[in-house]
């Protein structure tokens, strides 16, 4: 009677809790944002996230089958993350995906772009675009400290009502322009549409301060300024994010519109307009993720006094500490 062979486990030592590629360079955060916000994980069958989603826990769990090969489990870890939530692991709403930024801003921002001179036509694209912010908060919010419903509502309509205000206000200022001014018009509404929902969705941060921790993860406190900072960082990211994509189209757009195609097919406006923004966004937003580390930095000699001194009583050496900057 032949022995029963015990189950073969792999023996790579991989650490799944850390991005693949070296966060302390600007290279290794745009490798991970490029996988990250890869458009095709949008693609990806029930099967094949259930698949990736099978192995990253046997992993967890010591179980991983041994003809699993480091690439693979990458592949899976990357899959898994761009459709399950990190804290409940439950899959997340398709549009509310990293995965489906590019797609999914690409068609507002171009249609924001195309119909961007009636009012009614701002207020509609101007709405949808928040409200799709609104679902993407709402999908990547902590399970830990989950940000409160009423906090998502008031978020939502203040930005509304901010990116309104300014691209109906900028709209009437740029009658009086060029023709090309107005065309910037969707995108001070979004920068400005950022600058007010960011801080409104974090104001329990900017109140209570970000938790702060030294090189080995042990924490240390919770800082006002480090938040400010953090917080600050989001906004540059977002509206650089969004800026070659809505500063760049323009320019192309008004030579084409002044061509025979456009004037022969009209119609072909909002098509164009959508795959230019597209273009552009695919590079723009895992690299503009990338401009600063999600673990962040800040000098003890600019935290607030009182930190300073409790740090100090801790470890006299500490000279930096470390934040979660969030996205």
């Amino acid at each position: 009677m032949s022995e029963i062979e015990s189950p073969q486990y792999s023996t790579l030592k991989v650490d799944l809790h850390d991005p693949r590629w070296d966060q302390g360079t600007y290279v290794g955060r745009a490798k991970h944002f490029f996988t990250v916000t890869n458009p095709l994980n949008v693609l990806l069958s029930n099967s094949q996230l259930e698949e990736a989603k099978r192995l990253v826990l046997l992993h967890r769990e010591g179980k991983l089958p041994a003809d699993v090969t480091e690439d693979a489990l990458w592949k899976a870890k990357y899959r898994y993350d761009s459709a399950f939530h990190p804290d409940t692991n439950e899959k997340m709403v398709l549009i509310g995906r990293m995965s489906a930024q590019v797609p999914m801003n690409m068609t507002i921002t171009g249609c924001m772009m195309t119909w961007y001179k009636a009012t009614p036509t701002v207020v509609f694209w101007q709405w949808i675009n928040q409200s799709f912010n609104a679902i993407v908060n709402y999908t990547n919010r902590s399970g830990e400290h989950p940000i409160p419903v009423n906090t998502l509502v008031k978020s939502y309509c203040m930005a509304t009502g901010g990116a309104l205000v300014t691209a109906l206000g900028l709209n009437h200022i740029a009658t009086k322009a060029p023709p090309l001014i107005g065309r910037f018009v969707p995108f001070a509404a979004v920068a400005a549409a950022n600058c007010i929902n960011i801080p409104c969705m974090r104001m329990r941060e900017i109140e209570n301060g970000v938790t702060v921790v030294d090189e080995n993860g042990q924490k240390l406190g919770e800082s006002k300024i480090a938040a400010k900072k953090a917080i600050s960082m989001v906004v540059l990211s977002r509206v650089s994010m969004a800026a070659p994509g809505m500063v760049i189209p323009p320019f192309i757009m008004n030579v084409l519109e002044k061509g025979p195609f456009l004037k022969k097919y009209p119609f072909m406006n909002a098509p164009v307009q959508v795959g230019l923004v597209g273009l552009t966004l695919v590079f723009a937003t895992p690299m503009c993720c990338a401009l600063f580390p999600q673990k962040s930095s800040l000098a003890v000699s600019h935290l607030e006094p009182e930190l300073q001194e409790h740090i100090r009583s801790i470890n006299p050496d500490i000279k930096k500490v470390y934040f979660n900057k969030g996205l």
